[in-house]
């Protein structure tokens, strides 16, 4: 039985990287309401069903789908989450965007700090004393931001054609 038992928990510890190498930040075009936009999205959480999408159309956007441990939301709602990276630490309230049931805010521009802290090394983790916590990966992140952010301002964000 002991013998079972370890070889079980050797068997997931050794698939967990696998599941985890393939969270990886990316960007591409993706099909929204008002035609193409550029988005750079990576997955995380302990399932890698959340995800952080980042688009702009003016400004940058960030979105939050909190996963399966979200369930289903109520519109309307919103919520302080705290973003950590390394020893940076930020609180942004985002609002629960009922359409998608995810979470979003509107960033300053280029420049917010919490892009600069999403461009960072290591991983970021997002939590809210409500939703609990996911951790994604940053690797990679500052090539597919970049992508996006030399998408902001050049797409009418009106309906298509």
């Amino acid at each position: 039985m002991k013998r079972a038992l370890s070889t079980l928990i050797l068997a997931l510890l050794t698939t967990l990287p696998a599941h985890a190498a393939s969270c990886s930040w990316s960007a591409k075009t993706e099909e929204d309401e008002g035609g193409s936009v550029m988005t750079a999205s990576v997955c995380g959480g302990p399932k890698g069903d959340a995800h952080l999408m980042l688009t702009c159309f003016e400004k940058p956007m960030l979105s939050y789908d909190l996963g399966d441990a979200g369930g289903q939301l109520e519109p309307g709602i919103s919520g302080s989450f705290t973003f950590k990276a390394g020893d940076k630490s930020l609180t942004e309230k985002l609002e629960l965007e009922a359409m998608y049931n995810y979470f979003t805010t509107e960033l300053s521009g280029p420049t917010d700090p919490l892009l600069a802290l999403l461009r960072g090394k290591g991983d970021v983790t997002v939590s809210a004393d409500k939703y609990g916590q996911a951790s994604f990966p940053l690797k990679g992140s500052g090539a597919a931001i970049g992508k996006v952010l030399a998408e902001c301002g050049k797409s009418s964000g009106g309906e298509a054609d």
